[in-house]
């Protein structure tokens, strides 16, 4: 389990943004799609992270995120992954260095995708449980008859 790769159970779908994006538009997202977690890509290629967490740190009113562009608080010194490398090592980089999201890059630092800690989680749960046990209505749309 934690030795397949991480391509596996990586999100693929991922929403990015452009460093000249403000962060009026990034909070929108974060809020429409229910994320903490957008990378930040130039070309193609993954420059930054923004983070739900960046935002808070920050202790700006909202209207004032209209003058701030991802450019100016992204973080650039980003642990990545790749595709091919082990879940059991995404595992242990989010534990050890106590974030919850890596991006995944190729070799060319392309963005291929992002693992989180609650991808993690729901894999190994998954992959011990196929069948939701608690909140099974909730997930499957079935109740549960008495």
């Amino acid at each position: 389990m934690m030795n397949d790769q991480i391509r596996s159970i990586m999100s693929t779908n991922n929403v990015t943004v452009a460093p000249e994006v403000s962060l009026a538009e990034v909070r929108q997202i974060f809020a429409d799609r229910r994320i903490h977690h957008l990378p930040v890509v130039k070309d193609g290629i993954l420059v930054g992270l923004v983070t739900t967490y960046d935002l808070w740190k920050m202790n700006k009113d909202h209207d004032d995120y209209k003058h701030v562009l991802v450019s100016d608080v992204m973080n650039t010194n980003l642990c990545k992954i790749s595709p091919i490398d082990k879940v059991g090592t995404a595992a242990e980089l989010l534990m050890d260095r106590r974030f919850h999201a890596l991006p995944v890059v190729n070799l060319r630092g392309e963005l291929k995708g992002i693992i989180t800690s609650f991808d993690i989680m729901r894999y190994t749960l998954n992959r011990e449980y196929p069948t939701p046990i608690l909140y099974k209505e909730v997930l499957t749309g079935v109740r549960a008859s008495n």
